[in-house]
């Protein structure tokens, strides 16, 4: 086997993507680990990851050593795992999700990977979030929200925390908006990103995940 770096941080045998793992000998969902060269690397299922399944279709990941990562519906942390080996020890991400019983699985994450920071509140929140967050310039964003209102709470957290240039994505689910024509829905809410963004890419994530659509955006 023979492992290539395809972007920084994210390694391709041509069928299967990797991380290198930053906790040794640690699983954090079950994925397979490899050693390549005397370096041991994560398997990074795309079924179970929007942002793996992205990069799995070619869209372009922005993510490098050291960055700071605000993470929107961190849910049990199986890509903050991913992007916490990617960004190392010196970069940051902050998770938040509103669930308490998800969040209990990525405070635990957090006690090995100590750059993960868990963060119980609700993305639509922004004055709570806004005080608690104050002084940290994020380098990226990432969002994986299944409400009604998504793309809204991506916009309005952009806004507050992500300043002219910086990178983002969203993870659309359509079927948690509406129930009308899945492609309808999600090239209108593309629509709405373009107001504050630079779409960079945008694919739909079949065969991994249904009616889903991953936007890569810059912030105007």
């Amino acid at each position: 086997m023979h492992l290539k770096q395809i972007f920084q941080g994210i390694y391709s045998d041509d069928r299967r993507i990797y991380t290198e793992n930053m906790v040794k000998g640690k699983k954090v969902y079950g994925e397979k680990l490899i050693s390549f060269k005397g370096t041991e690397f994560r398997e990074w299922n795309p079924y179970r990851s929007k942002l793996g399944a992205g990069i799995k279709k070619s869209v372009k990941s922005p993510l490098k050593k050291n960055m700071n990562v605000l993470y929107l519906g961190a849910a049990e942390g199986t890509t903050i795992s991913h992007i916490s080996d990617i960004v190392g020890n010196k970069g940051l991400i902050i998770g938040i999700d509103i669930s308490a019983r998800v969040m209990r699985k990525l405070v635990e994450l957090s006690e090995e990977r100590e750059n993960i920071i868990p963060y119980l509140e609700d993305a639509n929140k922004l004055d709570e979030t806004k005080k608690e967050l104050e002084g940290i310039k994020f380098d990226f964003m990432f969002q994986d929200i299944s409400q009604k209102n998504q793309t809204e709470i991506f916009l309005n957290n952009a806004k507050t925390f992500l300043e002219k240039g910086k990178p983002a994505m969203i993870s659309i689910k359509a079927r948690s908006i509406s129930q009308k024509n899945a492609k309808q829905i999600l090239q209108e809410e593309k629509q709405k990103l373009e107001k504050e963004f630079y779409i960079k890419y945008s694919v739909f994530l079949e065969p991994f995940q249904k009616q889903h659509l991953l936007v890569s955006c810059e912030k105007k």
